[in-house]
């Protein structure tokens, strides 16, 4: 039986077994995870579902109402939950991320008032902060601003509590992190169920109409001058990579263990057709086994670089406020490594795997193609190429890779 949001406050975080709380959730997604895809309707259940269990709160400490985890937690967190429902594990992942965007970019008391009220209310956050947006236009009035333009995609959208949206000061063109209540006047979010993946996640565009926003709403500068951000504040860019990683793998290993259990009882398409010496003996053809071990393989990699990039992570926020540029670098570029890895990863193994099952994998019935259409639609709105670039100029000439947040 699934552990509720206040079990979890009344037996204290170091009492919560996490990992079994998500593996417990995303074990109720995967009994239905093919028709609730097929269906693409909004994901109002699965957040509730989230929010029963404690998951949104994970990351908050105990003393400010939540489950008081680390980072570690989360990435497994995510990781689970995406290899039952890769939509789902990216909507948790966001949210991770943006919910903790505050102890980032706000004022540390105002990141502790966001962070009381988010675990009081056990918000579902979502939004997206990326660059690669065109901006939003912030204008100043007598009171606070009004918010105006339009994002063409924000995880999350249609369900989120809090939007953490990116827009550009008017006069000075200076970008900035801001809090948003989507119920609040003059937002309207659209619908992002025309991808051919990701459904689930409540992706889709946001208009902003003269949203009113307070002072208070207004975290932090997101500028990439050199000096503007601290390299705590900087950590931003690794955690989010970080994410993404989690998001790969978990959608990567959902989809090898549930083609290992299809193999294990139906006849390989390049097997001969002649009779096994047992009844139920195991799967013996050659292509299929040689696949299935460079499939581990290259899952196994791609593993053992996320844990070192969340090591480095986890290193780099315990120094906090003390973390210096070139340790803030080091980890950026490890969790680059890692995220190409992880993408390059779940690529293979998602387009692979489906030839090892041969025609049978596009029955509609498996479900086996979502996990490479959710795949497929990550990578194309996190492309590895600039990452790349980044890790080849700080391998040869010690550059910092410059501030760039994900989508």
């Amino acid at each position: 039986m699934t552990v509720t949001a206040d079990e979890v406050t009344d037996a204290g975080a170091g009492q919560v077994d996490w990992l079994h709380i998500a593996r417990e959730v995303a074990d109720d997604l995967a009994t239905d995870a093919v028709e609730r895809e097929q269906a693409g309707k909004a994901p109002l259940d699965e957040v509730a579902q989230l929010r029963e269990s404690g998951l949104l709160t994970l990351l908050v400490p105990a003393e400010h109402g939540g489950g008081g985890a680390d980072w570690r937690t989360a990435c497994a967190v995510v990781r689970t939950v995406a290899a039952a429902d890769g939509a789902v594990g990216q909507l948790l992942g966001n949210h991770y991320f943006l919910s903790f965007s505050p102890r980032f970019f706000a004022d540390p008391a105002r990141a502790v008032d966001v962070e009381r009220d988010s675990a009081a209310g056990r918000w579902c956050w979502g939004g997206g902060i990326g660059s690669h947006e065109p901006p939003l236009i912030l204008t100043p009035t007598s009171g606070g601003y009004l918010l105006n333009g339009y994002q063409r995609y924000a995880t999350g959208a249609g369900i989120a509590d809090r939007l953490v949206v990116r827009a550009a000061e008017y006069g000075t063109g200076e970008p900035l992190a801001l809090l948003v209540d989507p119920a609040r006047s003059g937002v309207v979010s659209g619908s992002g169920r025309d991808t051919f993946g990701q459904r689930l996640a409540a992706g889709g565009g946001v208009e902003f109409d003269s949203v009113s926003v307070g002072t208070d709403d207004v975290l932090s500068s997101l500028s990439p001058d050199e000096g503007v951000l601290s390299p705590f504040a900087s950590l931003a860019a690794p955690t989010a990579r970080l994410v993404s990683v989690q998001f790969c793998l978990g959608v990567a290993e959902g989809l090898l263990a549930e083609v290992r259990e299809y193999a294990r009882v139906i006849r390989s398409p390049w097997q001969p057709f002649s009779p096994q010496p047992w009844p139920g003996s195991p799967p013996q053809d050659p292509y299929a086994l040689t696949v299935y071990g460079e499939l581990a393989v290259v899952a196994r990699a791609a593993s053992a670089l996320a844990d070192q990039a969340v090591d480095a992570l986890l290193h780099g926020l315990v120094q906090g406020r003390d973390l210096d540029d070139e340790e803030c670098a080091e980890i950026t570029v490890v969790a680059s490594v890692a995220e190409t890895a992880a993408s390059r990863a779940v690529q293979e193994i998602t387009t692979r795997a489906l030839d090892v099952v041969g025609a049978d994998a596009a029955s509609a019935r498996h479900g086996f193609d979502r996990f490479w259409r959710n795949a497929r639609t990550h990578t194309l709105r996190e492309p590895v190429a600039h990452r790349l670039r980044e890790v080849g100029d700080y391998f040869l000439n010690g550059a910092h890779p410059p501030f760039t947040l994900p989508a």
